[in-house]
C-alpha cells in the first residue's frame, strides 16, 4: 500500500529553453485540469506567475535544470526540464 515508485508519464525534447518552458506550461495545465480544485491551486498559481516563468527560463538558459512538483492525496507529479546531456 505505501509503495513508492516512479512512473514516467512522458518526455519531450525541446530545441530551446523557451520551448521547454512552453512544454512545462502545457503539462502543468493538463495535470491541473485533472486534479480536484484544492490540489490544482498551486499549479494554477504557477501558470499565472510570470516572475516564476522568467526565473525558470533563466535557469534553463544558463544550463541549469528546473523542477515543478504538483501533488494530490496519493500522487506527486514532478515536471523536470534540463539541458540535453545533463542528468536530472
Amino acid at each position: 500500500m505505501n509503495e513508492v515508485r516512479s512512473i514516467p508519464l512522458g518526455s519531450h525534447d525541446a530545441t530551446s529553453p523557451r520551448l521547454a518552458l512552453r512544454w512545462l506550461r502545457e503539462r502543468t495545465q493538463h495535470i491541473t485540469d485533472q486534479l480536484d480544485a484544492a490540489y490544482a491551486q498551486p499549479g494554477l498559481h504557477w501558470l499565472t506567475d510570470e516572475a516564476e516563468h522568467e526565473r525558470a527560463l533563466a535557469y534553463l538558459t544558463s544550463g541549469t535544470g528546473y523542477q515543478l512538483t504538483l501533488y494530490d492525496e496519493s500522487t506527486r507529479y514532478v515536471l523536470l526540464a534540463y539541458p540535453a546531456g545533463a542528468t536530472p
